[in-house]
């Protein structure tokens, strides 16, 4: 079974504008969550050339069919909860929980309420 990639997802989810820096930069995290009223709302909140930083807002009951990404990556949990499928095995999503993606793995998503968390996509290492 082929998965879709995380660049076909991008037709489906909200997208703010990156920010492309090799500057220092913070930000309120809790401040930047606003949820849609429904699907996704995604802020690229840094990008550069080895990781991008998206801050991700699921209203409750969305759901993100499985798929693949090409590279690394890291969900950590800022508020809400869900459910993420990590190559076949289910992890409860709350705030604080960290889940490691390896490149490729199949992986799905739901929120059982609104969720938010930050993503992080890294080059895979060579």
């Amino acid at each position: 079974m082929r998965h879709p990639s995380i660049q076909n997802l991008k037709s489906k989810i909200n997208m703010a504008s990156a920010t492309v820096s090799k500057q220092s930069f913070s930000t309120q995290l809790r401040e930047q969550i606003e949820y849609p009223s429904g699907g996704v709302l995604s802020k690229v909140l840094l990008k550069d050339n080895n990781c991008q930083y998206t801050l991700f807002c699921l209203a409750a009951g969305t759901e993100i069919s499985e798929h693949t990404s090409t590279r690394n990556a890291t969900v950590h949990v800022l508020e809400g909860g869900g459910i993420i499928t990590l190559e076949g095995r289910d992890i409860t999503l709350e705030p604080g929980i960290f889940v490691f993606m390896s490149a490729n793995a199949p992986h799905a998503l739901k929120a059982e309420e609104n969720l938010a968390f930050l993503l992080t996509l890294s080059e895979m290492s060579h």
